[in-house]
């Protein structure tokens, strides 16, 4: 018994493992996914010296050692940079508002489609 071969097309898109990113769409991607990180460090930053602005004992600097702690975790998930997980990057960046479609344009059709897909599902998901 022969085992079928997996299709490159699931659901009307392809798979991200079985896209290829062409030089210019992996020029695209770093400076978006770059910009987006920086706006997202910059507003941690910002959100930082608040809550160090409010510290009046030393089990506060604890406080804000953990929220730091879990926000490096979930933005060291977020931000993965292999090619095999951007559409799901910034599919997810895309619904957070953390990139905007202009600064994804010079993308395919298909990527720019399941990166609009996962955005809107992640929009449904959390209505």
């Amino acid at each position: 018994m022969s085992i079928p071969s997996r299709s490159p097309v699931h659901y009307g898109y392809a798979s991200a493992s079985d896209m290829t990113w062409s030089r210019s769409e992996k020029a695209v991607a770093r400076q978006a996914f770059d910009a987006a990180l920086k706006r997202e460090l910059h507003e941690l930053m910002q959100e930082t010296k608040e809550i160090a602005g409010r510290i009046k004992q030393p089990s506060d600097l604890w406080d804000l050692q953990e929220y730091l702690t879990q926000k490096r975790k979930e933005i060291d998930h977020k931000y993965n940079y292999r090619y095999s997980h951007l559409t799901q990057v910034f599919g997810r960046l895309l619904y957070e508002t953390r990139v905007s479609e202009e600064e994804l344009r010079g993308f395919s059709e298909g990527k720019l489609r399941t990166i609009r897909s996962l955005a809107k599902f992640l929009a449904e998901d959390a209505a």
